[in-house]
């Protein structure tokens, strides 16, 4: 099992996949569904971590539907009514070579649920990676947050990439508090306003 602490709200959406070039120089560990990691929170409930599959889009669906039009806001830094099928697929199916996408899933219902996601999407050509991070509201507040933007860190740095950044609304301050903890530097839009980008250097 992994103890965990701190907290975590939504960030921002990476964007569509980059045009063909050559693989990044470190692939992440996926971790496949059949060995999944136990992760408890503080509170005794027990998830498990693993990477993202295709055949979670109906269940990143549901975890959509079940956000407040606040959270859907904080996520996408936009209103969305819904997660449409293609896009839901789009997010399931990522290619390892620039992506990584992390998933806690809820094992103690039937079917199972997606209670946080978190990933990142590679730019070769500045050598960083955009993170977004996604933790079910009635599941925040429990490290889960803090425990997904670890694990993108030490993931982009075993990628031998230079940065880690995000976009965050200036008005997810769980999510911006969580960010300088763990060392990230704040910077604010000047054509954006009310949006920050938070960015590591690894």
């Amino acid at each position: 099992m992994f103890p965990i602490s701190a907290t975590g709200l939504p960030a921002s959406l990476p964007g569509s996949r980059p045009p063909q070039q050559s693989p990044a120089r470190f692939l992440p560990r996926l971790i496949p569904a059949a060995e999944g990691e136990r992760v408890t929170t503080r509170d005794q409930r027990t998830l498990t971590l693993r990477s993202i599959e295709p055949a979670d889009r109906a269940a990143i669906q549901r975890c959509f539907s079940r956000l407040s039009p606040q959270d859907i806001r904080r996520r996408f830094l936009h209103a969305m009514a819904e997660l449409p099928d293609p896009m839901a697929q789009r997010l399931c199916r990522i290619d390892p070579a620039w992506e990584t996408a992390l998933v806690l899933e809820d094992l103690a219902v039937m079917p199972s649920e997606i209670r946080g996601v978190g990933r990142i999407y590679v730019d070769e050509v500045v050598n960083s990676a955009e993170f977004s991070v996604l933790v079910e509201h009635d599941w925040a507040r429990r490290g889960l947050g803090a425990l997904l933007m670890q694990r993108l860190v030490d993931d982009s740095r075993r990628r031998g990439l230079t940065e880690i950044w995000g976009y965050v609304l200036q008005e997810n301050r769980p999510m911006l508090e969580l960010c300088k903890e763990l060392g990230f530097e704040r910077r604010l839009l000047v054509d954006e306003p009310g949006t920050a980008q938070i960015s590591l250097q690894l």
